[in-house]
């Protein structure tokens, strides 16, 4: 029985966890890696369709979040009037406008 508990107690530090200082080492890089291939992109991402609802004009294709293919007639503060048809205007806020129709397009026909 002596010599099982010290083979027990001498395979307990040869099998045992990181260091301390090691643990902090991957999780900072476990961070990293999240930061520069989640987060980072995202919010570049969620810039450009800011700056996008900002620069908005009058007479310019766009589709919703929903898929609605129109042309911007009217621009206000949060909402937009959108003509989907000929004398069909529908109002619709500014955050449901996805992208402008010419870019889909030619999103659609590179796949």
């Amino acid at each position: 029985m002596n010599l099982m508990t010290v083979c027990l107690q001498a395979a307990a530090p040869a099998g045992g966890a990181l260091g301390g200082g090691s643990i902090w080492i991957l999780m900072i890089a476990m961070f990293a890696i999240m930061y520069f291939f989640m987060i980072r992109p995202q919010n570049k991402k969620q810039k450009e369709v800011a700056n996008f609802r900002k620069s908005l004009q009058v007479n310019q294709k766009v589709i919703t979040a929903g898929g609605i293919h129109g042309t911007i007639k009217e621009i206000n503060d949060n909402d937009v009037m959108l003509e989907i048809a000929s004398n069909v205007r529908i109002k619709i806020d500014k955050g449901s406008i996805f992208g402008a129709a010419a870019d889909a397009n030619q999103a659609q026909a590179a796949k």
